[in-house]
């Protein structure tokens, strides 16, 4: 199971598109492709270094080939593969969601004010430490689970304990690139559970592993956003460059998602085989230049079809309200 989820993540990267900058800012890594111009945000690891031994080798580079470092342990590279993945899936169009409208003084808290009415009073664990998370101390019992604990957190182990027994549980995405995600996740079972932050990556699939709301930004500025995060801006990104948006991944919700996402794959797959066709009616001897994409675009449809089934099973067994 825990490989399903970098296998989804992988599939969802198949593009043609080469890095046209690759930034690794104080709090936000960056990629921007060679096409649209799209972005794709990630967490910056909080690790101390020198010195990167491929500095200065990555743009352009295939996006392809960065997404790959999403199952390398070393952090730095899976932050950029989980920043090339994003700038992947934000090729397409997003979800059903809520539009957030924040509040100026706390932008990077708009979330938690939209779920509020749900968790005042509930038992609420948060991981990851967001800057002003201590003004909802007394409106629910709040506690934050954080690798390096600031005054008033508990470190990550605590999760073992705790989120078992959560009403709710706000999950930070830089989990998947550090790979605590799936222990998380399943921990959090019996919780609604939310995965939030610019690393979210728009995918339905996700309800497989038991989050119920995606939490993720949508870019409205990305030349604003990219001098931001290089300037070492952290919740400051939320004032200039993304907002947050909200899609719940209900059954209904998720289906209709992902249905279009099979239909956008198809079309793909349709495309790339008459690009072939051509190629080869041409009289070109050699392999088409694009196979690899399509062998790529035959494992994504087939894996969207695999999450198809149990959604299709989930929403049989749900009742009708």
């Amino acid at each position: 199971m825990p490989n399903h989820l970098y296998e989804l993540l992988l599939d969802s990267c198949n593009s043609r598109t080469k890095a046209d900058k690759l930034m690794i800012g104080l709090v936000w890594t960056l990629c921007q492709d060679d096409s649209q111009g799209l972005t794709g945000l990630a967490m910056s690891p909080n690790i101390a270094t020198r010195t990167l031994p491929w500095s200065g080798t990555l743009t352009g580079k295939p996006v392809t080939d960065l997404a790959a470092w999403i199952l390398d342990w070393e952090p730095y590279k899976a932050t950029v593969a989980m920043a090339a993945i994003n700038c992947c899936i934000n090729a397409r169009p997003l979800p059903e969601s809520v539009l957030l409208e924040a509040n100026p003084e706390h932008a990077n808290l708009a979330v938690f004010d939209y779920f509020l009415p749900h968790t005042q009073g509930k038992n609420v664990v948060v991981i990851g430490h967001y800057p002003g998370i201590e003004r909802y101390q007394n409106k629910m019992q709040l506690t934050v689970l954080e690798r390096q604990p600031q005054l008033g957190d508990l470190p990550d182990a605590a999760a073992e304990f705790l989120l078992p027994k959560a009403d709710w549980v706000f999950l930070t995405a830089s989990t998947i690139p550090n790979k605590t995600f799936p222990r998380l996740v399943e921990l959090s079972s019996n919780a609604k559970t939310v995965l939030m932050g610019p690393t979210v990556p728009w995918l339905p699939q996700l309800h497989e592993f038991g989050i119920d709301y995606l939490a993720g930004v949508e870019v409205t500025d990305a030349t604003a956003l990219y001098h931001t995060a290089a300037q070492g801006g952290g919740v400051r990104i939320f004032q200039t460059g993304v907002h947050y948006r909200i899609a719940e991944l209900a059954p209904a919700n998720s289906m209709a998602w992902l249905k279009q996402q099979i239909a956008d794959c198809v079309a793909e797959k349709h495309r790339l085989t008459a690009e072939m066709e051509n190629w080869y009616s041409a009289g070109n001897l050699s392999r088409y230049p694009a196979y690899r994409l399509l062998e790529e675009t035959n494992v994504r449809l087939s894996r969207l079809d695999s999450s198809y089934k149990p959604l299709w099973d989930s929403m049989r067994h749900t009742p009708k309200t």
